[in-house]
């Protein structure tokens, strides 16, 4: 007989560990970083060895009584789509707030398994838990792990799969007490047959009535009788309490964790604040009150340092050198079997100078995501988040829209769907406009190009520059979108700040890896693509007929027309103008634009660039690089998340383009007075 399918649902606070663990039941190789907001969707995989067995990892949360829209999606999954088993996971170093979460998943009666994760890290804590008497406490199988070293990960899987089959229900979904216990006991019997009908527990229904969440009550279909029965139950818990219906149902839940800590947390320290900790140690350097941001600046200043110094530029030199001498000996090989020229031409000029002059970069690239993910990785990013917290009010976002900026500087797609994590519409909308601003990894190997063409010896301060600038003006568009469309203030933002951790070299390589892949499918996929479009219009004539100089082609006709446009900012060429259009589709393609226009190879793209910018136009094309409207798939979803219509899509672009424009257009005009 077929096994029969079974699902679980993945569930535990942000930065818990759970897409780690995820990976390593599953063999996946999704995102993991060391700073909360990372999962945003719902992914799917099958355990190894179980393929009957499908885990849903659902977006980190800290309550059932859900905010924002990734805390809505993880609680609609449990109540509609019933899972078989729910996997809870708990950062054994935040046992209160782990477990916090944990009570209100037991009492929806699910067969359930907790894994302690991290469980490592606790001994540097001076702290250890009795898992045999937390299980006993809790009444449901408890596991202790470290997703990160792959330890217990196997036992907890074995576990899992039993409790599920078995259908291994909690001993007691009914941990309250108190003044508390009374109240939900009786809505309870009030509500009994409605609990039913919607296939949840009435201790569950009769908490939430009590919390008063709007998105749920509405699902019980309670007459208004039952509900001013259930009001006069309320108002005399409040009554008896003395606080209000929210307080008390967090008091009662964490009277309760206090009691389990006290049973299964043994201390080597009597004050927790006497541990030594690397962690403590270190953010009273890295977030000190005035030596924070400088201290970001500086390190972000040595990670460009590295990227586009003497070890990125020798790297991406000696790459091109080998395309260059590979594209050098197809040609060669072409010609000697007497080929057509224009099939030459295709694949030399379109193939290996227009893609080969992308893929050059790629070290530079690698190196930049290596260096980024040990910051990620390491904890440091979530501090970043934590000092921008104060700067960010100023215009009317929190701490919590860096996570999705800092996403920016990698890929603006998964950047705006981080927005999703935010907790109010203002702020995922007012977030989403200013990613953009971001200089994500599309723009770096542009940036490298032109400033080691133009400014050999500054290429980090431009680079560095360039970033500095997309922040600085995201701040200013901040304030002016709060004095007019986003009026209001920030939503309330509270971090937990992650323990440093040393970076795993196994999930870098598999972070650099992926970016390699993603890389080289976009360098083989949309950039060649573009290229042998730009190639074939700069072939051909209107007539289709091929052109003894690119001047005549339809790509240098087309784009003439547009090239006055660009003119005020320095440069007027045909070539840079097709360049900075094909951009619209990926920005990496801007590159080999420019190496099929002007027929250079990548040995000799930088000497063609010379002749095409003086230094003050190349600093107005930089700015506008970074600053008009980013690729396709960017603005599409852009698009999408703002639930923007056509007109809408329409004047981002127009707008993106025009500002930058504007601005492009002072950063010339300010070079030359200075250059």
């Amino acid at each position: 007989m077929a096994q029969e399918k079974l699902t679980f649902a993945l569930m535990g606070n942000q930065n818990s560990g759970k897409t780690t663990l995820f990976n390593r039941l599953t063999g996946s190789d999704q995102q993991v970083s060391n700073y909360p907001g990372v999962t945003v969707e719902r992914m799917e995989g099958r355990i190894r060895n179980h393929p009957e067995c499908t885990i849903v990892d659902l977006p980190g949360i800290y309550s059932l009584s859900p905010y924002s829209p990734e805390e809505i999606i993880s609680r609609d999954f449990l109540i509609e789509e019933k899972p078989d088993l729910i996997m809870n996971v708990v950062d054994a170093t935040s046992l209160e707030r782990g477990l916090y979460l944990t009570l209100q998943l037991i009492e929806l009666d699910i067969p359930m398994t907790l894994a302690l994760n991290m469980i490592d890290e606790m001994p540097a804590l001076g702290r250890q838990v009795d898992v045999d008497q937390l299980q006993e406490e809790l009444g449901i199988p408890v596991v202790a792990i470290s997703a990160s070293q792959n330890k217990g990960v196997s036992e907890y899987a074995r576990i899992s799969v039993e409790t599920a089959k078995n259908e291994v229900k909690p001993k007691n979904p009914d941990l309250c007490i108190g003044t508390v216990h009374r109240a939900i006991h009786s809505i309870a019997a009030l509500i009994e047959d409605h609990a039913e009908k919607l296939r949840v527990t009435p201790r569950f229904a009769a908490t939430k009535l009590v919390e008063s969440d709007d998105l749920f009550i509405p699902k019980l279909g309670l007459n208004q009788n039952e509900l001013d029965a259930v009001q006069h139950i309320v108002a005399e818990l409040e009554r008896e309490s003395g606080t209000d219906r929210w307080a008390a149902i967090a008091d009662m839940r964490y009277d309760f964790i206090s009691g389990i800590e006290q049973k299964v947390l043994v201390c080597d320290y009597p004050n927790y604040e006497e541990v030594p900790s690397f962690s403590r140690t270190l953010d009273r350097i890295l977030i000190h009150k005035y030596l924070g941001i400088p201290l970001f600046f500086a390190i972000m200043a040595a990670v460009f340092w590295i990227t586009f110094g003497p070890l990125g530029s020798f790297l991406s030199e000696g790459l091109a050198e080998l395309i260059g001498l590979a594209g050098d000996a197809v040609g060669r090989g072409i010609a000697s079997v007497g080929m057509n020229p224009l099939v030459r031409s295709a694949i030399v000029d379109g193939i290996f100078s227009g893609v080969g002059s992308v893929l050059e970069f790629l070290p530079m690239i690698l190196l930049l995501f290596f260096l980024l993910s040990i910051l990620e990785d390491s904890g440091y990013m979530a501090r970043v988040a934590f000092m921008m917290d104060r700067l960010l009010r100023h215009i009317g976002l929190s701490g919590a829209s860096m996570v999705p900026m800092l996403l920016g500087f990698g890929c603006s797609v998964p950047a705006v769907m981080a927005t999703r994590t935010l907790p109010s519409k203002r702020d995922r909308y007012l977030t989403t406009l200013l990613i953009p601003f971001m200089s994500c990894s599309a723009k770096v190997p542009v940036y490298g190009l032109i400033a080691r063409t133009l400014f050999p010896g500054q290429v980090t301060l431009v680079v560095l520059g360039l970033y500095i600038l997309g922040m600085v003006l995201a701040i200013l568009t901040a304030l002016l979108l709060r004095r007019t469309l986003f009026k209001g203030d920030a939503s309330p933002f509270i971090l937990e700040l992650p323990l440093y951790r040393f970076p795993s070299p196994i999930t870098l390589g598999k972070l650099v890896w992926r970016h390699a892949k993603e890389f080289f499918y976009r360098a083989f996929t949309i950039i060649m693509l573009v290229t042998m479009i730009i190639w074939f219009f700069q072939t051909f004539d209107f007539r289709f007929f091929p052109v003894a100089s690119p001047e005549q082609s339809m790509l240098a006709t087309v784009a003439r027309w547009i090239s006055p446009v660009f003119a005020p900012l320095g440069f007027n060429s045909w070539a840079v103008t097709s360049a900075l259009i094909a951009g619209f589709t990926a920005k990496e393609v801007v590159i080999s634009a420019l190496s099929v226009a002007t027929a250079a190879t990548a040995p000799t793209l930088q000497i063609a660039l010379s002749q095409l910018f003086t230094p003050a136009a190349g600093i107005a094309f930089l700015v506008f690089l970074l600053l008009y409207t980013p690729c396709a798939a960017t603005v599409t979803v852009m698009s999408r998340e703002l639930n923007l219509k056509r007109g809408g899509f329409m004047l981002i672009i127009f707008y993106q383009t025009a500002f930058a424009w504007v601005i492009a257009w002072l950063a010339y005009h300010l070079a030359l007075l200075v250059l």
